[in-house]
């Protein structure tokens, strides 16, 4: 290291005779040394002199535009809960998202310590001993202040300020693709649980069907117009409907559990949501694939924290290059020194320039291992652009076939209703056989839990689509909530809240 120096007095003046630079250097350092150490040790984490949290996008939150309200602010739950109501809970609620908000303020932070380093350093150093042995007695103190500035490092310092940015980029699309994501499972956890109640209805009705033709059967074999095997059938099929409304009674007590886990509470509270319409037939649904997939690419956050990546490992690269040049450096130091009662002074001011000559290799290295995170984070993000076109297409295709069962589970819901009716009043008037009514209550179950099953898919896949565009909102639960569609004149399944 070579050292130039623009001012160095002799340590043998007094205290008396500093000079004029002297006095100015401790006039600056001393006040600059309290009010900045005063600052940063006791200003606490609300402090933020860098301005790093308008960095940051609001918390993780469903923000309706008619109010202005805290989204997030406690309420209790006094009433059942809508579709936005349950999202807007999961976002605020979930650990997922609370940990992805922290990360982005991690990095905000990391922005920060990037920025502090184009700000001068200033320490104090003091020290008091007493000696032994040959000279005892002798005490020796000091105290001084020194400060230092980096001049110019070849780019070091604004290679990593700039992979700190990038990171805290990613962090901020890693964060927006949580919300999507929680946002999706509480769409589908919502669903889910209209689903099972649904289906505890249907199981409900067709226990009831079948105690009707099991009463059926038991009054024509009581009067002799039956045999004992269309008792026994009934019988069967009664007590097998039964254990299928049992089951539906669990699947839909599961799901609730797993709905209140979602929205940040214990799996055993209960949650009463407004029943969702299963009435609605959508519109056919057409777009342009290629034109999606682009627009995905334009917004899926996953694939803009891929990018951000690239570019953090880019700025990684560099400053791990600029480790290896030099640095130049302003630095000021004054410091009082008392030998057994004589005092002294000394200040110094100077620039240092420092040239890494050989570090056995470590910088080499540096450089190579940050290069290859660079093409690894390049292969990401092709993976990642690959797969946005895929998860376009997948969604894209589940909702065409989402919504052409739709409309076909709600013809065949309609038939096997008249089918069923058909069945029962040939039997009861003697004309009809035991089987034929089985069957056909058998069919109806079956065609209202596809009915069930394709509307719950539809939601599903709509709001999938949505979330692998990148684009899944408040508009969508909206849209998922209104009723913009076509509607049939059958009567839904689904008649109880859970």
């Amino acid at each position: 290291m070579m050292q130039t120096h623009l001012i160095e007095p002799s340590m043998k003046l007094q205290a008396a005779r500093s000079t004029r630079t002297e006095v100015i250097v401790r006039l600056l350092l001393f006040p600059a040394l309290f009010v900045l150490s005063t600052c940063e040790v006791f200003a606490g984490e609300t402090f933020d002199p860098f301005g790093t949290d308008s960095l940051l996008p609001p918390k993780p939150a469903l923000r309706m535009a008619d109010t202005a309200a805290d989204p997030c602010a406690a309420q209790p739950l006094a009433h059942a809960l809508n579709l936005q109501e349950v999202v807007n809970r999961a976002l605020c609620n979930n650990p997922q998202t609370r940990v992805a908000w922290a990360n982005s303020l991690v990095q905000a932070a990391r922005v920060g310590v990037g920025r502090s380093a184009y700000l001068p350093s200033v320490s104090l150093n003091a020290a008091d001993n007493r000696s032994s042995g040959t000279n005892p007695g002798v005490i020796q103190r000091s105290v001084g202040v020194t400060f230092s500035y980096l001049l110019y490092d070849f780019g070091a310092r604004s290679a990593s300020l700039e992979n700190s940015r990038q990171l805290l980029d990613a962090a901020i699309a890693t964060q927006d693709s949580t919300v999507q994501s929680v946002f999706l499972a509480a769409v589908g956890d919502y669903y889910q649980v209209q689903a099972n109640s649904a289906a505890l209805n249907a199981a409900l009705e067709s226990e009831r069907a079948a105690k009707e033709s099991y009463d059926a059967a038991a009054a024509r074999y009581k009067i002799g117009s039956a045999t004992p095997a269309d008792k026994l059938q009934a019988q069967t099929a009664y007590s097998q409907a039964t254990l299928n409304r049992i089951t539906a009674d669990g699947n839909l007590r599961n799901a609730q559990g797993t709905l209140a886990n979602m929205i940040g509470l214990d799996a055993n509270r209960s949650v009463a949501l407004i029943p969702a319409n299963t009435t609605a037939i959508p519109a056919n649904f057409e777009g342009d694939i290629s034109a999606l997939i682009e627009q995905a690419r334009q917004h899926r956050p996953d694939l803009q924290a891929a990018a951000a990546q690239v570019k953090a490992a880019q700025a990684s690269a560099d400053a791990a290059r600029a480790a290896g040049r030099p640095t130049i450096s302003l630095t000021a130091s004054s410091n009082r020194y008392n030998y057994s009662g004589i005092s002294s002074n000394g200040t110094l001011v100077g620039i240092n320039l420092s040239v890494p000559i050989f570090s056995g290799f470590n910088t080499t290295y540096q450089v190579r291992a940050a290069e290859a995170q660079v093409e690894a984070r390049n292969a990401q993000l092709e993976q990642v652009h690959l797969q946005v076109a895929l998860d376009v297409w997948t969604a894209y295709q589940n909702l065409t076939t989402a919504t052409q069962s739709l409309r076909t589970s709600a013809v065949l819901l309609d038939s096997a209703q008249q089918s069923a009716q058909v069945a029962l009043g040939r039997y009861k008037a003697g004309v009809g056989s035991i089987l034929d009514v089985l069957n056909a209550q058998s069919s109806l179950a079956s065609a209202r839990q596809q009915r069930i099953q394709a509307t719950f898919n539809w939601n599903i896949s709509r709001a999938t689509l949505a979330q692998a565009m990148g684009s899944l909102d408040a508009g969508l639960l909206q849209t998922l909530s209104d009723d913009h569609v076509q509607k049939t004149g059958e009567t839904s399944p689904q008649k109880t809240q859970p």
